[in-house]
């Protein structure tokens, strides 16, 4: 008998949990393997999240952001799981990656706690049906008035896409980048893309854009530093001066329907793109 034909024998003799065993060995010796430009790539994703990687440019905005495997990678709110689609594979077989959402028992009633429960409920199904993407993916409930991401000093990267308008209307975006200070290891990185205001904006302002500057003064209080910018997802041809804010424009497209050319013809917002560092 061929040494091939007493291992197929053996794992017969076995039963069928053992050739899953092995299966599940190949499996998770291909997730190891997996690119970045593999993830992206990857025919899981959601065809209208991939329609967009022309706005949101993953694989430079994560490049930029410095994303190795092995790493420790804790995304903030991460919505619908745009990104997760593409991190949660990429760091499967080699890193961990973390979602971390709000929890909807530290929101009061009335004050969006729905909203966050859906959206947890939606995460944690998209997540479930699909454990040959997600098994390994952990999620993180925290409390917005006193953020915990995790162990302190345990993560490398912590990433946040347009979020940082809704911290600053809440009244929580001081908190929100404390937390992501403690759950850095020192040396860890921080990456932010936000919409891009002209200028400094009230903290109340309902525009969705963020002043630059503002961003980079909420980083440095909580101890960052400034480590890079990329106009990665800039768009000169955003205007920020459209009636609904930044939710006029792709993908929200709130806007009179006779403007569909218009605000399509724009695209998506114009957004800073930051690197910090944790010293």
């Amino acid at each position: 008998m061929k040494p091939h034909s007493i291992c197929l024998a053996v794992l017969l003799a076995l039963g069928v949990p053992a050739l899953a065993h092995a299966q599940d060995a190949s499996s998770a010796a291909a997730d190891a393997a997996i690119t970045l430009d593999g993830a992206i790539k990857g025919d899981w994703r959601t065809p209208a999240n991939v329609a967009r990687d022309g706005y949101r440019h993953p694989a430079e905005t994560l490049s930029f952001f410095g994303l190795k495997p092995g790493q420790t990678v804790v995304e903030i709110t991460p919505g619908g799981g745009w990104y997760s689609e593409i991190l949660a594979p990429y760091l499967r077989g080699s890193g961990q990656y973390v979602a971390a959402i709000v929890d909807p028992a530290a929101v009061a009633q009335g004050g969006g706690r729905d909203y966050q429960q859906r959206s947890k409920d939606g995460l944690e199904k998209k997540f479930a049906a699909s454990p040959a993407l997600y098994d390994t993916t952990k999620v993180v409930a925290y409390s917005p008035s006193a953020p915990v991401f995790g162990p302190p000093a345990s993560a490398d990267l912590v990433l946040t896409f347009r979020n940082v308008h809704n911290w600053r209307s809440a009244g929580q975006a001081e908190g929100m980048f404390k937390g992501f200070f403690d759950v850095l290891k020192p040396g860890g990185v921080l990456g932010v893309v936000e919409h891009r205001a002209k200028r400094d904006v009230p903290a109340d302002d309902n525009s969705g854009y963020v002043g630059e500057a503002q961003v980079i003064a909420l980083a440095e209080a909580a101890g960052f530093r400034l480590d890079g910018k990329s106009e990665i997802n800039a768009n000169p041809r955003d205007t920020k001066d459209h009636p609904n804010g930044v939710w006029t424009l792709p993908p929200s497209n709130n806007h009179d329907p006779k403007d569909a050319e218009k605000y399509k013809a724009i695209g998506e917002s114009d957004r800073m793109t930051l690197r910090f560092v944790k010293p």
